[in-house]
């Protein structure tokens, strides 16, 4: 059947129906991973966003039980090159359009995505509309322009969880590598810390990673308060990616503040990084089309070392707003001299714009885990 796709500047793209039968409305972003759709696909920092993959081949290796990064499938709608006719892994368990309509979700195929990536690239990310049940293109059009945007909206709550529980190592947690037991002087591992990690839209290969330095992890709802995490007497607090705009949770920054005069050791990722840029008086501004996928170059300021690494956001704290007296900046991109990373002077509290367990990614990053726990042996004098 086939499928079209309207973005708000009149754009009408036709191309091939897969997944769900159904009309959907999103922010159009690309995504420049060569691997990994699953966990893309699955990440919540995706929510009310359709992704657009600049590889050209989607679906050879199905979809499996184990690389999902939360429980269901979290983007809007996908959209395509080419859909591989044919699933071929031992671990497979569904195709990517069956998997895809089991959760309601639309996609497309044959579309010319290079010329989309362009469009977005030199314009600007912009909302869109997808029928894969043979809406007419104005109606799409007018469902597009209707439609509020993620600017300034709360998506952390359709994605966190309901209660507090605590992380158990599951089928997943066998493809991460657990630190070495020796303490290189660099991180202070395998010690049952206890960390308390805010999901605002919290990736299951993050838990993993915290939990392979031998931390016992309770994960808390996005809207839990200071007191109530203080109240666990935790070794350190971790602020999670998520999706959408920080400047719709002023609930979490107020909390994030609070957290910051206690003294215990904060780590931030992504959103987490951002809402620590905004508990220390910064602004946030939005990217032109945002940084996603797994090969962006980032530079560690006080060694020169770049990492490639992978991202996921739209948004992104203005530098200038934070006062340097109490902030380092610590990592900068390559691409566009955004601001990647910060590290308070004088308070145990640091955060990265990049995600360091890298589902999917390069694993260049993954010593900032380290460098967490560390942080944390250093404050409890171990």
């Amino acid at each position: 059947m086939t499928a079209t796709l309207v973005l708000e500047d009149g754009t009408i793209i036709e191309g091939k129906a897969f997944g769900a039968k159904t009309d959907e409305v999103f922010e159009l972003v690309f995504n420049t991973s060569m691997t990994g759709y699953q966990e893309i696909l699955t990440d919540p920092s995706y929510r009310g966003q359709g992704v657009l993959f600049t590889v050209s081949h989607i679906g050879n290796v199905g979809i499996n039980l184990e690389d999902d990064e939360s429980a269901k499938p979290q983007v809007t709608a996908a959209v395509i090159r080419s859909l591989s006719p044919v699933v071929s892994n031992w671990r497979s368990a569904f195709s990517l359009s069956e998997w895809l309509c089991q959760h309601d979700i639309p996609g497309i195929s044959g579309v010319d995505t290079r010329y989309l990536t362009r469009k977005l690239r030199d314009g600007g990310t912009q909302k869109a509309a997808l029928s894969t049940k043979g809406t007419p293109a104005n109606v799409l059009l007018n469902m597009v322009h209707a439609w509020n945007g993620l600017d300034g909206r709360d998506m952390v709550k359709e994605v966190t969880c309901e209660e507090s529980y605590h992380w158990v190592d599951d089928e997943g947690s066998k493809w991460v590598k657990r630190p070495w037991t020796e303490d290189s002087g660099r991180s202070t591992v395998n010690r049952p810390w206890s960390i308390v990690a805010y999901d605002f839209g919290i990736k299951e290969n993050i838990l993993r990673h915290l939990s392979s330095y031998g931390a016992n992890v309770t994960v808390v709802p996005a809207d839990t308060t200071s007191d109530d995490v203080l109240a666990l007497k935790p070794d350190g607090i971790f602020l999670s990616n998520g999706p959408g705009d920080p400047a719709g949770l002023p609930y979490a920054v107020e909390a994030v503040s609070e957290l910051i005069e206690s003294g215990v050791p904060v780590f931030g990722i992504c959103l987490g990084h951002q809402l620590i840029g905004r508990a220390l008086g910064a602004d946030t501004h939005k990217l032109k089309f945002g940084h996603h996928g797994g090969n962006h170059p980032v530079q560690h300021l006080p060694s020169g070392e770049v990492l490639i690494t992978a991202q996921n956001h739209n948004y992104c704290v203005t530098e200038g707003e934070l006062n340097k007296n109490e902030v380092d900046i610590t990592y900068k991109s390559l691409n566009d001299d955004s601001l990647e990373g910060l590290k308070m002077k004088n308070k145990p509290v640091f955060s990265v714009q990049f995600h360091p367990e890298s589902a999917p990614g390069p694993h260049d990053a993954h010593d900032i885990f380290s460098d967490f726990f560390k942080m944390i042996g250093d404050k409890n004098g171990k």
